[in-house]
């Protein structure tokens, strides 16, 4: 595929899966109360506030998984495990599914 068709495409894929697959999971696994479902699972894009704590702040070929705080292995790990509290498994589908969102933009070239 041409190198500058990708240029585009991982950006528009990259907030695509931030934005619309949040609220398909929400439809599917949350159908009576998706609506609410789907802004827990938008403001935990919050978990990015960890950038600026970065020089520079954004850096397009940086991989944010393993890189800031809240995007390192171990706070994964406590998004996993927050699966497991009827309270907390919306929230946690949202940070895990805003992890591999930003883990899969680590594997364009």
């Amino acid at each position: 595929m041409d190198i500058d068709i990708l240029h585009y495409l991982q950006p528009f894929v990259h907030y695509s899966l931030h934005f619309l697959v949040p609220g398909l999971l929400s439809f599917l696994f949350f159908r009576k109360q998706w609506k609410r479902a789907w802004l827990i699972m938008i403001a935990t894009m919050l978990v990015d506030l960890d950038h600026l704590l970065a020089t520079p702040i954004f850096a397009a070929d940086r991989c944010s998984i393993g890189f800031h705080p809240l995007h390192s292995y171990y706070a994964i790990a406590v998004y996993f495990l927050l699966l497991f509290f009827p309270k907390t498994r919306i929230v946690a589908v949202g940070l895990l599914f805003h992890m591999l969102t930003d883990w899969q933009d680590c594997q364009w070239p």
